[in-house]
């Protein structure tokens, strides 16, 4: 006869953190349920590739349908592998959803379950955060375009291409850098706060998609091939490409690294991230366009290459500290002070505003110092959308809405970077 224990009963908020945790849950998982309530998603007791795949379509059934009912696989706390029946449904209070319920019971054995290719795909999507990528791939265009559209200079296309690989490389690293030395701080275990996929880092060692050691090979790996494509440029160009990239790979790295760890700095972290992801960027690629092909204007030109790289910095160092928001509480318990840790929650909305308002104010500089009156323009449209994103911010800054304005600000940026890349080769 079946008894309470031969079945988990594990409820969970609409974040997937773990409210209750049954008798039977603690039997088949492992997991006490002092390890569990209120610090652990329930996301975390499935193989990664499963959640990736299949988890979304689950919950939205379930939502729609009043319960989704099938077999998968789960493991326990020893890391051994098993097969469930599971009935998960929403939970309600007052009418509202708040949550959802999981039923589960134990199968004789593992259950086949089919991985797509496309998932494994966005496997290393997650694991690299590869979404991520426009906050380093348009300061490249937005370099190429002065050079090109400002300074009217032939653009060697084998060489920017480079380069703008190597940047996007030396990206990936950096944020596969910052998820091992998260996860060996203990900040990624302390984010038990909800999360959506801008912020709490990729999750992917949480999610079993790969593992501390495999993670550290993946950085190293991305980091040796941007070398790689620094050696050929440097033997092209000049020595300064490997100074530059240098440079913005130690930015990247000691973000999260001892000894250094720069987000614990009391914001120096967001100003490191807004150099590393506009004006260095903009300068490394004009470096490459220019310093053999026309010396004369990189010598003349260079601090205007990287002043046309402080919008886009600013702005994505908006991204950063949007997305820090919901991480504060991890973060402040493992020393990881940043500017929301630091100053509080409402003086984020300030620095919001500060960021964003030098991004625009540096734009209409730019206006003025390159008689270009279509930066005025860009100057002049956005300001009205700044405006929007930081009223929102400030009224939905203790709330999960707050998500749109992180999914707003990547939009700014992308939108801005934009527009600044038409009036420069307009102008």
């Amino acid at each position: 006869m079946a008894t309470a224990l031969d079945k988990s009963v594990i409820t969970c908020d609409m974040e997937g953190i773990v409210e209750t945790f049954s008798d039977g849950a603690q039997v088949m998982f492992g997991y006490s349920r002092e390890e569990t309530i209120g610090k652990v998603r329930v996301s975390d007791f499935s193989p990664g590739e499963i959640v990736l795949q299949n988890l979304g379509g689950w919950l939205a059934t379930a939502v729609k349908e009043g319960e989704w009912v099938g077999q998968t696989n789960f493991r326990r706390k020893n890391g051994d592998l098993f097969g469930a029946q599971i009935r998960i449904t929403p939970t309600f209070k007052n009418g509202v959803q708040i949550g959802f319920c999981g039923v589960t019971e134990e199968l004789d054995q593992p259950v086949d379950v089919p991985i797509k290719g496309s998932t494994k795909v966005v496997k290393w999507l997650v694991v690299t955060r590869a979404p991520f990528l426009t906050a380093a791939l348009t300061p490249c265009f937005i370099a190429l375009a002065y050079v090109s559209g400002v300074l009217d200079h032939s653009v060697n296309w084998l060489h920017a291409t480079l380069a703008c690989v190597g940047v996007a490389l030396l990206h990936l690293a950096s944020n596969v850098y910052n998820d091992y030395f998260d996860y060996k701080s203990g900040t990624d275990q302390a984010n038990t706060k909800y999360f959506t996929q801008y912020s709490g880092g990729s999750r992917s060692i949480f999610l079993g998609l790969i593992d501390l050691k495999g993670t550290l090979r993946v950085a190293n790996v991305l980091a040796l091939c941007a070398f790689l494509i620094g050696v050929y440029l440097t033997y092209a160009v000049g020595t300064g490409v490997l100074a530059i990239g240098f440079a913005g790979l130690a930015l990247g790295y000691f973000y999260t690294a001892p000894p250094l760890r720069l987000v614990a700095r009391h914001g120096l972290g967001e100003v490191v991230i807004g150099l590393a992801f506009g004006p260095l960027i903009t300068l490394g690629v004009f470096y490459v366009a220019t310093a053999m092909s026309a010396p004369e204007l990189w010598s003349s030109f260079a601090t205007m290459a990287f002043i046309v790289g402080v919008p886009a910095g600013l702005l994505t160092s908006n991204i950063l500290l949007i997305n820090q928001i919901p991480d504060t509480e991890g973060d402040a318990a493992t020393g990881k002070a940043h500017l929301v840790v630091t100053f509080g929650y409402r003086a984020a909305v300030w620095f919001y505003a500060l960021f964003i308002g030098g991004a625009i104010g540096v734009t209409a500089y730019l206006g003025s110092a390159l008689n270009n009156p279509y930066l005025y323009a860009v100057a002049g449209i956005t300001t009205f959308f700044a405006a929007w994103i930081i009223s929102y911010m400030r009224k939905h800054l203790y709330a999960r809405t707050l998500v749109k304005g992180n999914v707003a600000t990547i939009q700014f940026q992308i939108g801005f970077s934009i527009l600044f890349i038409v009036a420069l080769l307009l102008g």
